[in-house]
């Protein structure tokens, strides 16, 4: 294959569907993965015929994941031009009230996946010259989240991972890389939050906080890519908060006291 290829996991909605569209239309080969086939089929209806593959990912089965990467590889020539790590999912509340299925569920794909996808694709990588590995994190990896500990722990985790592999990789000519959004306008916040009768997106915003159309995750992705920083912080709130964490780290644990203080009051 004379273009170059992207692997989207979590390619089903919300920053998977974006990236998958926006570098469709830079010319890129998309493999669209997911376990809901659905969506993923109305995710490639929005890219130009010829131009994706769709695969069926459980990324917790790293026997999927084999068998993806390889259907991938047979179509593209095993040639992979950028992997982006970004199935998870996100779910909070005090750790003490959480269920033991959801913690474990939770770990595995935001992080136990993420680690399966990098050994299952590392040949074809390898094989491909500039080739880079794209992980979503979160702004939720640069300062602990109350109220989303484990959440914010995956993503800490995802953040590690990546300086690591940035410096590891460098001899297969693999680069490694991050995304670090704030609150992004996808499904997951159009949910109705427990304990209230907003949904996410609301709640979010009735405290103050911003929440960015997902249109921005696209060039986000591309400058994270093509670009030279390890972590690419997406949005306002995420830049601010990379820099008071460095900076000023005792003025941003007072701000995130008071922000929880606000979401606990909004939930009544």
């Amino acid at each position: 294959m004379d273009r170059k290829t992207i692997f989207v996991t979590g390619a089903a909605s919300g920053l998977g569907r974006e990236v998958s569209r926006y570098f469709a239309d830079k010319g890129y080969f998309v493999g669209l993965s997911d376990v809901n086939m659905a969506g993923v089929a109305e995710t490639a209806s929005m890219i130009a015929d010829g131009q994706t593959s769709q695969h069926a990912l459980d990324v917790t089965n790293r026997t999927q994941w084999d068998e993806a990467v390889a259907e991938f590889g047979k179509v593209t020539g095993d040639r992979m031009d950028v992997l982006f790590n970004n199935a998870g999912i996100g779910s909070g509340g005090p750790v003490q009230d959480m269920q033991d299925d959801d913690i474990d569920r939770m770990i595995a794909i935001n992080f136990t996946g993420v680690i399966s996808g990098i050994k299952a694709c590392f040949n074809m990588l390898k094989a491909t010259p500039n080739s880079c590995v794209l992980n979503t994190a979160s702004a939720a990896g640069i300062y602990g989240a109350a109220g989303l500990s484990v959440y914010s722990a995956t993503k800490f985790a995802v953040r590690g991972l990546t300086e690591a592999h940035d410096i590891e990789f460098r001899e297969h000519d693999i680069k490694s890389r991050s995304l670090m959004p704030g609150f992004v306008d996808t499904n997951i916040l159009s949910n109705v939050t427990e304990g209230s009768n907003m949904t996410g997106k609301e709640l979010l915003q009735s405290v103050g906080q911003e929440v960015s159309p997902v249109e921005i995750i696209g060039p986000a992705a591309w400058e994270a890519v093509h670009g030279d920083k390890v972590h690419t912080t997406v949005n306002k709130t995420a830049k601010q908060l990379a820099f008071a964490a460095r900076w000023f780290p005792g003025r941003l644990r007072k701000q995130m006291v008071g922000l929880t203080a606000g979401i606990e009051k909004s939930l009544g």
